[in-house]
């Protein structure tokens, strides 16, 4: 076939597109108080509640190699941040695999959208002991990202798709996102699968799901005995925030909880994202860590409790809120971070590679609570039975 027909025999198709933003502001919740509350119904809710039902379905355990299981911990319930596969039985070689999916966040802005779900799949991976690549490198570690698309229609008709430019506007941003994200941590996208026309149409009345796009993400992992999961190892190690958490509470799971939507929709600051990264990566290879969980739907709330859910084991840490409300330090979803926990022989030595990009918080404990305090105030106070319950729905 002649490669000039070939690529050029097909007339190009031009559509519109129109980019909007929203016009919307950050809800007032008054003077709240309902912080336990708040955490066990996010636990419960459907896009953070166990997934054990789905999980008991199907075989993960295919010829032995499964390093990192779907849930993990002493009763083989914590959640875990990605999977982790050992290559085969001769060395200890592996791969890790993760998703970053986050469709609510392109009811304010689909670039972020994109973008967050991008950053949500990588510190996936870096969670359980991923290391960037780095194209300086003679060998630079395999990463590789596979992109799905989930459109409405994007082609524009006054009467059958009036908000056709608008769908199409949401694409391109997503793509822009994907671009920024694959280039600057140089993650080559390999493959990918659009599905379009997802539409549902009876009489006058028509349904368009909302533009969306799963990363699925695949990482070389040089020995699988030296990953990381979610749950606490022992009664008092010390626990710190990873990253910073910003006033991001648009589109979060706990603003969902109260029917409001909000305008400050989580941003990734990649530069940020990648020394952290690497710092993050530089403590794992001096064995530093002892456990390791990315915040994302909920927040450090969230984190915290799926932590103690999986060892049984409670938390109680102090936060500085600093310029934060207590809702955002709690439940805000801001990109690239992580919960760790460190044995207190390692502090020095873990503060030292993180610096300021770490906030002790507290240790881990014996008794089974999770309390969190702000100076003298007790936000949290929840036992480990009570929030395993709310997560398994199994709460009375």
């Amino acid at each position: 076939m002649n490669l000039d027909f070939l690529h050029n025999g097909l007339p190009q198709k031009y559509l519109e597109a129109e980019w909007q933003k929203p016009h919307l502001a950050e809800p007032q919740l008054g003077a709240f108080e309902a912080y336990n509350k708040s955490l066990l119904d996010l636990l419960a809710s459907d896009n953070i509640c166990s997934r054990r039902a789905i999980i008991r379905q199907y075989d993960h355990e295919v010829k032995g190699r499964t390093i990192i299981k779907p849930l993990m911990g002493k009763k083989q319930n914590a959640p875990q941040d990605a999977a982790v596969l050992r290559l085969n039985f001769d060395d200890y070689r592996g791969i890790a695999i993760s998703n970053g999916i986050i469709p609510r966040y392109g009811d304010i802005d689909p670039y972020h959208m994109s973008a967050g779900s991008f950053d949500e799949a990588v510190r996936q991976m870096i969670a359980v002991g991923a290391r960037l690549p780095d194209p300086a490198d003679e060998q630079p570690n395999f990463w590789s990202v596979n992109e799905n698309f989930c459109l409405p229609d994007i082609v524009y008709d006054p009467v059958k798709n009036p908000d056709g430019k608008l769908k199409l506007a949401k694409l391109v941003r997503m793509c822009d996102a994907l671009f920024d994200l694959s280039v600057f941590f140089a993650i080559p996208m390999t493959s990918g699968k659009d599905s379009m026309k997802n539409d549902f149409g009876s009489g006058k009345d028509r349904i368009s799901i909302p533009p969306t796009v799963l990363y699925s993400m695949v990482a070389g992992i040089p020995d699988v005995r030296h990953t990381l999961t979610t749950e606490w190892k022992a009664v008092g190690d010390c626990i710190y925030l990873i990253g910073k958490t910003y006033d991001e509470l648009g589109a979060s799971e706990f603003y969902r909880l109260f029917g409001h939507l909000g305008a400050h929709v989580p941003q990734v600051r990649p530069p940020d994202a990648k020394r952290i990264y690497q710092k993050f990566a530089s403590a794992h290879s001096a064995h530093l860590l002892s456990s390791a969980h990315d915040l994302s739907d909920g927040g450090l709330g969230v984190a915290l409790a799926e932590s103690c859910i999986g060892s049984g084991l409670g938390a109680e840490i102090t936060l500085d809120l600093q310029t934060l409300s207590p809702q955002a330090a709690l439940f805000s979803e801001s990109h690239s971070r992580f919960i760790v926990s460190v044995k207190d022989r390692a502090r020095s030595d873990f503060e030292r590679i993180l610096s300021t990009d770490a906030t002790f918080l507290g240790k881990v404990s014996a008794d089974p609570f999770l309390v969190c305090r702000v100076q003298n105030n007790t936000l949290l106070h929840c036992s480990v039975p009570q929030m395993s319950q709310a997560w398994e729905g199994t709460a009375s």
